[in-house]
């Protein structure tokens, strides 16, 4: 079980951060229970690079800061998929419909208790959907963010998209990834 977890108010999963952990937060979040701990994605790491003196996966000081790698393959033992999202494409012909949530990553800040670092890291966070409406389960932030439903996910997802070195990835079924109906039809 991950350490950090709790049910927040409305009955969503939502882990908190810790450590560079964001990943394995993002993960346990977006599947809305403790599937995976820093432990889990370190083998998935090993499994990886099984003959790298420094993995290339992770942090060098293994603190976390797990790459997109990890999180396929976590994600694929459970028998999904992390679709990656063509900027290029309009999110209207997102399908959210067809997916279980779906994993951001986004450029952040790095700080050393009060004080910020002149560093910039990956950060890794979840968005999900509960009876209807979507909530970011970022877990840099104390609680679930609301987000709306369809149409407002669509404009957080074209807000987050818009500032620069972020991705997207759809989180969907094996079948619908091999299917490709995480897409709309044109």
């Amino acid at each position: 079980m991950s350490e950090g977890g709790a049910e927040a108010p409305g009955g969503l999963y939502h882990e908190r951060q810790r450590l560079e952990l964001c990943a394995v937060h993002a993960l346990n979040n977006v599947l809305q229970r403790p599937c995976f701990t820093r432990q889990a994605a370190d083998d998935i790491c090993k499994r990886l690079a099984p003959d790298a003196r420094v993995n290339p996966h992770r942090s060098l000081l293994g603190t976390g800061n797990y790459d997109v790698n990890v999180i396929m393959a976590a994600l694929q033992s459970l028998g999904l998929a992390a679709v990656w999202w063509d900027k290029r494409r309009s999110l209207e012909r997102l399908a959210p419909a067809r997916a279980l949530g779906f994993i951001l990553n986004a450029p952040a800040g790095v700080s050393l208790g009060a004080v910020a670092l002149p560093l910039r890291r990956q950060h890794w966070l979840a968005v999900r959907q509960l009876r209807g409406t979507y909530y970011n389960l970022d877990s840099k932030l104390p609680a679930p963010a609301r987000i709306g439903g369809e149409a407002e996910l669509r404009v957080f997802l074209r807000d987050f998209l818009s500032r620069g070195l972020c991705e997207l990835f759809i989180v969907v079924p094996k079948a619908v990834e091999e299917a490709g109906t995480w897409l709309e039809p044109e």
